[in-house]
């Protein structure tokens, strides 16, 4: 759908925003309304009883509703201490934003929904709505540059009188309104679809994890007769497939590299299996020396002991070395460890492998070989893991393929919806004459 431009402009004044319809102003934010910063709130002073007013902290911002609103927060502090501690009591609608660390960096925008404190790494603006309309100040505000207005250094920080004199195109209230409810309907269309598209990419995530699981236990044969493994998260599998505990199927490897190597540094990824590292981390996490960690063969398994149940663990498709902190598996036996690969990370193992490690908290769970090893898994010929493995490097493409295509149009819509919001509060479309 294309919008008209306006039938008259003139130069706003200001570099980033160009030209603006002839009755338009750039007006700074701290002439919108009032610009206050959050307050810092004890721990021993939350949640006392009889407590009324709620508080946001900075990490509210990640969550909002689909008009704007952050979710009711559980944080909670009487008057009488937000008093004592000049913590400024911010009405509903007001507009309320990061202003310190990395989350002044993403500029998320929202609003409160009820009156609410907010922590010292927020500020917030109580918009003058006899002169300005909220939810257009609000889109308005999606253009404002934080990165570039912010105090530099390994905390970026903002201060009101950095944000306060930024300046955004405003237009009459009246028009505001139209602006406003305009993109409040078009806006909603956009989200709509995009949670379509997030919905379809989780449902064939979903169907994708089970075409995994129903190949590496039950094989590609319905017809082929059953039989119970004897093992509960394993169940039935097909009568001529062997079981076989993990330690008979690979052994245990520690073989130190060598002082000054230049093999690759490997790393196993919960998402993506293993990876050398210089491909997706800063090279400034990269280690200073590799001497003393393990050496690792092409279709050796890799075992992050930490977080084994959660899915880091994986075939290595390169030769290199990785850290001592990890396990190295190598087969022992004829077997393909790319169906391995698949049965350890499809999902169906997670459980067991949390059961069998070790630890007194989920973040500090280990799963050691002596545990990983007594696990029971299947053991088909190797010739039909080779068919399997196959017959999932095709499927699995397959899914790849219309997973990356709902996420290019998740893409597309979100650079839509912001393209469109900047267009509509600069005044370069004209949308006063779109029915709402």
């Amino acid at each position: 759908m294309s919008f008209p431009r306006y039938p008259k402009y003139k130069d706003s004044g200001v570099e980033w925003l160009g030209e603006v319809p002839g009755h338009w102003n750039a007006v700074p934010i701290k002439y919108l309304g009032r610009l206050k910063g959050g307050a810092g709130f004890p721990h021993e002073k939350q949640g006392t009883e009889g407590a009324e007013l709620s508080f946001h902290k900075v990490n509210a911002l990640a969550q909002a509703d689909s008009d704007g609103f952050l979710a009711d927060s559980d944080n909670t502090i009487d008057r009488v201490t937000a008093k004592e501690l000049g913590a400024f009591v911010f009405p509903a609608d007001s507009i309320v934003f990061a202003k310190v660390g990395a989350a002044l960096l993403l500029g998320r925008i929202r609003l409160l929904r009820y009156n609410a404190c907010l922590d010292n790494n927020m500020m917030g603006l109580v918009v003058l709505q006899t002169e300005f309309q909220v939810k257009f100040v609000r889109h308005a505000m999606n253009l404002v540059r934080f990165d570039l207005i912010a105090n530099p250094g390994a905390v970026p920080s903002l201060n009101e009188g950095q944000i306060g004199d930024f300046r955004l195109a405003m237009p009459p209230l009246s028009e505001q309104t139209q602006i406003a409810a305009f993109l409040d309907r078009e806006t909603a269309k956009i989200d709509e679809l995009v949670a379509e598209q997030r919905r379809l990419v989780e449902l064939l995530k979903e169907k994708r994890q089970a075409v995994i699981s129903h190949a590496v236990t039950k094989g590609l044969n319905p017809a082929v007769p059953m039989k119970d493994s004897g093992v509960e998260w394993l169940g039935e599998v097909p009568g001529h497939w062997e079981l076989k505990a993990t330690k008979r199927l690979f052994r245990l490897v520690a073989e130190p590299a060598p002082d000054d190597n230049d093999h690759e540094l490997l790393s196993i990824y919960t998402a993506i299996g293993v990876r050398p590292r210089k491909e997706l981390e800063a090279k400034g996490n990269k280690a200073t020396t590799t001497d003393g960690y393990w050496l690792v063969q092409k279709g050796d398994l890799i075992v992050n002991k930490l977080l084994a149940w959660m899915g880091a663990i994986g075939i290595s498709e390169y030769d290199g070395v990785t850290s001592p902190a990890y396990d190295i598996l190598r087969q022992r036996i004829p077997l393909d460890p790319r169906f391995y690969d698949y049965l350890f990370r499809c999902g169906i193992c997670f459980s067991e492998f949390r059961r069998w490690s070790r630890g007194i908290m989920d973040m500090r769970l280990r799963l050691y070989f002596d545990e990983l090893g007594q696990l029971v898994m299947p053991y088909p010929p190797e010739s039909e893991q080779r068919e399997i493995v196959t017959f999932l490097q095709v499927e699995l493409e397959r899914f790849d393929t219309l997973t990356a295509e709902a996420q290019r149009a998740i893409d597309l819509l979100q650079e839509h919806r912001t393209t469109l919001i900047s267009a509509a509060v600069t005044g370069q479309i004209d949308v006063r004459g779109v029915n709402v």
